[in-house]
């Protein structure tokens, strides 16, 4: 029939160019909510820059597929570079019903080092046994997305493929992406046609903003980079997936300080000295770092029930009539909203997860104070300080989802041998370049 009728294009896998391909990114952008059509989703804008998950990393590319009619082929193989990749799609019109050519695929990459695994050595009567980090050359896969009417042809993984071509070329030994536990077709092409595993399940943490106070049993103190920069490179570079360059992470102007939190009656162990303290730390203490996701995207929750929206709007009226009453409000989050990330958390002692707790109260009159309606953070799912970072259920991810690929054929550090095999730890250490 006429409406079955088979149609063929060529599409082309390229280096994003932010001049032509601009307006075809975002709106491949726009189609590609995080959610089931005509379910709750999650809407990311972007603010006009597609790059902006991945732009803070040491090396990053992002790839666009685009499609155009068979009558160019020839000349798009004669005029080539040689980093573009032309293959030919073949579907029956009733299949589509968008556009023929344009942006119809994207994805986005970045390369660094970073921990994975640690060796201990042997203790002597005189040095107690620290661990020392393993590093790997490990890329990061993420925003994939392909327009609606041109899925099911092949075009997510050949951009899964030219990109893996780029991280081999970076000399990166790992990739690895995460995704929703229940997103069957992401799962199904990273898992079932590019040779991904499942890795690891860390947990999502969201809580609205609202004010709080600190509380008398905690005094906090502002780290100057350097010193934040020593304490994680002592502290923490042995937790797995930290970035060797935490020192471009803290010195960059989205991230907006690190803190640390003491028992209020210990606050003079800090004498501005980071090794001073580090050599007699008091009984208990904690530690984070703020980003500000909010000046790269803003979110916004689409399709959401008329309830859902006349509960948010309670809490918010409420707390504006009886504040005193101290109820926490559910933000508008059913328009753009913007918000902060926690990294870099950690403590040690049996009062630590507390002292994280008034971290976190810190961290949220900073996102009050910001314009911010959520905060979040990510951690291990056996995380030992996690209860220490308050979030709402409803809003969080108890098991988000990270698969790896071992892409070189040799290991750089013979000690922790394949890295894809190897048993979660305690905690990890979350970028905020990738978030």
């Amino acid at each position: 029939m006429d409406a079955e009728r088979s149609k063929k294009v060529g599409v082309v896998v390229r280096e994003y160019d932010a001049e032509k391909d601009l307006s075809g990114a975002e709106a491949v952008d726009r189609m590609c909510e995080v959610g089931p059509s005509g379910t709750v989703s999650l809407f990311t804008d972007l603010l006009g820059d597609p790059i902006c998950r991945v732009r803070h990393s040491p090396a990053f590319l992002m790839l666009v597929s685009g499609s155009t009619s068979t009558d160019s082929v020839s000349k798009l193989l004669t005029n080539s570079r040689s980093n573009v990749i032309l293959f030919i799609v073949s579907y029956t019109v009733a299949e589509t019903t968008g556009p023929e050519k344009g942006i119809v695929g994207i994805v986005r990459g970045c390369v660094k080092t970073i921990t994975c695994g640690k060796k201990t050595p042997r203790p002597s009567a005189a040095v107690a046994a620290v661990a020392a980090p393993i590093y790997t050359k490990a890329a990061y896969i993420l925003g994939l997305r392909v327009s609606p009417c041109h899925r099911r042809m092949g075009i997510g993984l050949k951009l899964v493929e030219r990109m893996e071509d780029w991280f081999r070329s970076n000399g990166a030994e790992y990739a690895y992406m995460a995704t929703e536990k229940d997103n069957e077709a992401s799962l199904r092409l990273f898992t079932d046609r590019c040779g991904y595993t499942k890795f690891r399940t860390p947990k999502l943490l969201v809580q609205p903003v609202f004010a709080h106070s600190l509380g008398p049993r905690a005094a906090l103190i502002s780290l100057r980079p350097t010193d934040a920069e020593s304490l994680y490179r002592r502290r923490f570079s042995a937790t797995e997936f930290f970035p060797r360059d935490i020192d471009a992470v803290l010195r960059n102007p989205l991230s907006l300080g690190t803190f640390l939190a003491v028992p209020s009656g210990s606050a003079s162990a800090w004498t501005g000295s980071i090794d001073r303290f580090l050599a007699e730390p008091p009984e208990s203490w904690a530690v984070l770092s703020v980003w500000d996701c909010k000046s790269l995207f803003r979110l916004e929750v689409r399709n959401a029930p008329l309830l859902w929206r006349g509960l948010s709007w309670t809490t918010r009226a409420v707390d504006r009539v009886l504040p005193w009453l101290r109820v926490p409000s559910v933000p508008d989050l059913f328009r753009p909203f913007g918000g902060y990330f926690l990294y870099g958390l950690g403590g040690d002692g049996p009062s630590a997860a507390s002292l994280l707790r008034s971290l976190c109260r810190h961290a949220h009159n900073m996102a009050l104070a910001g314009g911010c309606s959520v905060i979040a953070t990510e951690v291990s799912a056996s995380e030992p300080l996690i209860s220490g970072i308050p979030h709402w259920r409803r809003l969080s991810f108890d098991e988000d989802l990270w698969c790896i690929k071992r892409l070189a054929e040799e290991y750089s550090d013979g000690a922790i041998g394949d890295w894809t095999r190897s048993p979660p730890g305690s905690s990890i250490f979350v970028d905020p370049r990738e978030v």
